[in-house]
């Protein structure tokens, strides 16, 4: 029965957000445990996105239900609206983070330890052998040495391919106002098929890195700040992608109108937000 539209709805407690914490919890400690070689780390990995997975067909699965049946009325329409809001904020200010420490150890943190500002007095004693130079592998070259990913690469075509997909959600996302099923399919068809080939270019670019350029996460703080920002930002186009998924099994169904279509917004907000995060990457990043 439809909700009236002085009638909140208030679904029935849910275990969803233990099993999202649960499923964070085992892919950040297990990603840990990995990288410092204890070997559970990668079990602990695919348990992680295995939950992660069954989260999200579960919580989708609850909230189409609910929506299907007629539980929401425009207030509700609204509160996602602003959840959806402020959990993209969130997603900003946690780039903006790893940005503004990028920022801060390749312009100032390297000026200071090769001599410049108020250390310069105790380079000599403290890190006399450091080279104030970008990228570093810090002193006496502790790193190793390696080379940088060719800009024009990977990085340039995986550009490319995101642009790309933002330009086929938005065809998409016409279709749809157009009440035009076969477009709207399809944009979200190929939009998928263009996170999938990302995501795929980026692992090769990865073993690339590793095997041939010898960049690891021991290259020193630029091998670490490099797949700390590449990898968060390729969990996100996964994770963009599952729910871009989830939309386009329902634009099968029929599912959406022109006038109740928000899970289709809050999926195309938060891609086009990874598209905007990826420009910043590959300008800050790979280019300069």
């Amino acid at each position: 029965m439809s909700t009236s539209p002085d009638q909140y709805y208030i679904p029935e407690p849910s275990k969803w957000p233990i099993v999202a914490m649960l499923a964070i919890f085992s892919i950040l400690m297990g990603s840990a445990l990995a990288i410092n070689g204890v070997g559970i780390g990668s079990f602990l990995i695919v348990v992680g996105f295995v939950l992660l997975g069954y989260m999200f067909f579960g919580w989708f699965g609850d909230v189409v239900e609910e929506n299907m049946t007629g539980k929401y009325n425009s207030q509700v329409d609204d509160s996602f609206r602003q959840g959806m809001f402020w959990f993209i904020s969130s997603e900003v200010f946690f780039f903006a983070t790893f940005f503004g420490s990028l920022y801060y150890v390749r312009n100032i943190s390297v000026d200071w330890l090769g001599g410049t500002g108020y250390l310069e007095a105790t380079n000599e004693f403290i890190t006399s052998q450091f080279v104030s130079q970008w990228p570093t592998a810090g002193p006496s070259n502790l790193g190793g040495d390696f080379a940088l990913v060719d800009t024009w690469g990977v990085p340039a075509i995986n550009t490319a391919i995101l642009l790309s997909s933002g330009l086929t959600l938005t065809w998409a996302h016409w279709g749809l106002k157009k009440e035009n099923r076969k477009q709207l399919v399809n944009g979200l068809m190929l939009t998928v098929a263009l996170g999938i080939i990302f995501v795929i270019m980026q692992a090769v670019e990865y073993m690339h890195a590793y095997s041939t350029l010898n960049l690891t996460l021991e290259s020193g703080i630029y091998g670490s700040t490099f797949y700390l920002l590449t990898g968060f930002h390729g969990f996100h186009v996964i994770v963009g992608a599952l729910m871009l998924s989830a939309v386009l099994g329902r634009s099968m169904k029929g599912h959406f109108t022109e006038e109740n279509h928000f899970a289709f917004e809050a999926a195309a907000w938060y891609w086009h937000f990874v598209d905007v995060v990826w420009l910043g990457l590959f300008i800050l990043v790979y280019w300069m």
